[in-house]
């Protein structure tokens, strides 16, 4: 998919290391998902967003998250006109077309719950009027890991609209010899990192969209997925399974994979490929679990083992 050539080359211009997750970013560009990335600080989540917003050449806004961050500060507020006589509303960096959400989880609940008509309907009500946000609108939030000091677990509801969830680590020993080799210099200021990234042609996006959509998906595949979502419904160490949207994420993703590796059909492989992304962020483990030292990506791995595999 040359897609996915063209993101591996523009965003590693700034990125080193970042291969597996740029294939989660095409995958969530074609099925028009949103993007959670977590990680610890320091690893390059905020670069990675930026860098793909580079490519797209949209419109592109930032919000910051603090616990002192309200609901009008991202979607906007009416502000009075003294020349007309009335209240005018005054959009907020929410009306973009690609929206990064740094630090999502140090914002309060009642700002992370502002997002969730706007992930889901691209849309938002104010004042009684409902404003529609661009057709291609995406949200690419990052995150800290939930044990950190200062932030605020998201609402399973609002985990469950984002389609993948990218678990950024730290890089391997030659990615960072490579980035201090590149990064090292006194000289080197933030903001110079991204200047060699380009923007895509803007045909390319609509290709692999076509492209998915001539993959072939068997009914037994179909089966397979239904298959892992009731697993998790019924595992004894999750208290919330995997949600219709999220099988529906997992099978779009699927395709999106299949593509990717040139094949016409979708086989049990690109779900299980798909499958961390997509599922870990939107199961939540029992008490018990997680007191055992289990993570979500843990039992992702025991449902693709335990679900038997259609022929």
């Amino acid at each position: 998919m040359q897609l996915e050539d063209a993101l591996r080359r523009e965003i590693g211009r700034a990125v080193i290391g970042a291969e597996a997750s740029i294939r989660a970013l095409v995958i969530a560009l074609v099925c028009r998902g949103h993007v959670l990335i977590q990680g610890v600080p320091g690893v390059g989540k905020t670069l990675l967003a930026k860098a793909l917003a580079r490519t797209l050449a949209g419109e592109f806004k930032r919000i910051q998250g603090t616990p002192d961050l309200m609901p009008t500060d991202i979607i906007g507020v009416p502000v009075f006109d003294e020349s007309c006589g009335r209240f005018e509303f005054r959009p907020g960096p929410l009306f973009a077309d690609i929206v990064l959400v740094d630090e999502i989880n140090r914002a309060g609940p009642k700002t992370q719950s502002a997002l969730l008509e706007a992930m889901e309907e691209r849309q938002v009500s104010v004042e009684r009027e409902v404003l529609a946000l661009p057709a291609d609108f995406l949200v690419i939030a990052t995150q800290n890991p939930r044990e950190f000091e200062g932030t605020y677990p998201l609402p399973e509801s609002q985990l469950d609209r984002f389609m993948l969830r990218i678990d950024v680590s730290y890089p391997q020993r030659a990615a960072e010899t490579a980035i201090l080799a590149r990064y090292g210099g006194l000289s080197n200021v933030p903001q110079d990192v991204l200047n060699g990234v380009g923007a895509l042609e803007r045909e390319l996006l609509g290709q692999a969209r076509q492209e998915a959509d001539r993959v072939h998906v068997s009914a037994a595949l179909g089966e397979y997925v239904l298959d892992i979502a009731a697993a998790s419904r019924t595992h004894p160490r999750l208290s919330i399974g995997l949600s219709t949207r999220g099988a529906l994420a997992l099978l779009k993703s699927a395709r999106v994979m299949a593509a990717l590796r040139g094949s016409d059909f979708v086989a049990p492989d690109d779900v299980k490929d798909a499958a961390g992304w997509v599922m870990a962020h939107r199961l939540v483990l029992t008490p018990e679990a997680a007191l055992e030292g289990l993570t979500d990506l843990d039992v992702v791995a025991s449902l693709l083992a335990d679900t038997a595999v259609p022929r």
